[in-house]
């Protein structure tokens, strides 16, 4: 079985759909082999490195509240703290460019780290605070992920995977893929959003089932 997770470092429902399906494939056990691929998705592609306030950004882009944007925070935290994540709120204060962490999370990919390159980058962001656009936060990242450090300097300085993320992130889009996480099963089966561990282990059970 073929995952494809579409999603970005910067998205919380990404990191809370990665974490459910991971217990669900943990669930799932032998009854599975999985291949899983993290892909690329930009949330705010023509964001400047320098980012933009969190509360600006969502008041602008979804004409979000200051009590509106709380209340779904408290639940993006509880659904984090359920599956083991800490968020700190208190800490992320900007949304950044996540352009490079995408590119090196493709060169995680090639190393077999994208996985644990990606968990890095979340933390990194949602816990510590850290811009994840950042070429030293993205170098902490990749050591903590077991990359080799000095490719990773050299991967960041030569601007490598550049077309390669582009490309695939137009693929998605051409495919319909507007908001994240998208996670699909054999290039065929599409389950969108950050859903409960449940709603990932029986919807896989069912695609095992049916080939």
């Amino acid at each position: 079985m073929k995952i494809d997770f579409v999603s970005d470092v910067s998205c919380p429902w990404c990191l809370i759909g990665l974490k459910s399906l991971e217990v669900a494939l943990e669930r799932l056990g032998d009854a599975v082999q999985v291949e899983l691929h993290i892909q690329p998705f930009e949330l705010n592609p023509q964001m400047p490195p320098e980012g933009q306030s969190i509360s600006e950004h969502l008041a602008r882009k979804y004409g979000a509240t200051p009590e509106q944007s709380e209340r779904t925070w408290e639940a993006i935290r509880a659904r984090g703290e359920a599956l083991g994540f800490t968020f700190r709120m208190d800490r992320r204060s900007r949304i950044y460019n996540t352009f490079d962490a995408h590119r090196l999370l493709h060169w995680a990919g090639t190393e077999g780290r994208q996985s644990a390159l990606k968990h890095a980058l979340f933390r990194a962001y949602f816990t510590e605070g850290a811009n994840p656009g950042a070429h030293d936060v993205l170098l902490r990242a990749a050591a903590e992920a077991g990359l080799d450090s000095e490719r990773a300097r050299q991967v960041l300085a030569s601007g490598a995977y550049a077309d390669e993320v582009r490309e695939r992130e137009r693929f998605y889009q051409e495919h319909g893929i507007h908001a994240v996480p998208a996670v699909i099963v054999d290039d065929r089966h599409l389950i969108q959003g950050g859903q409960p561990v449940e709603v990932f282990e029986q919807a896989l059970r069912q695609i095992a089932a049916t080939g």
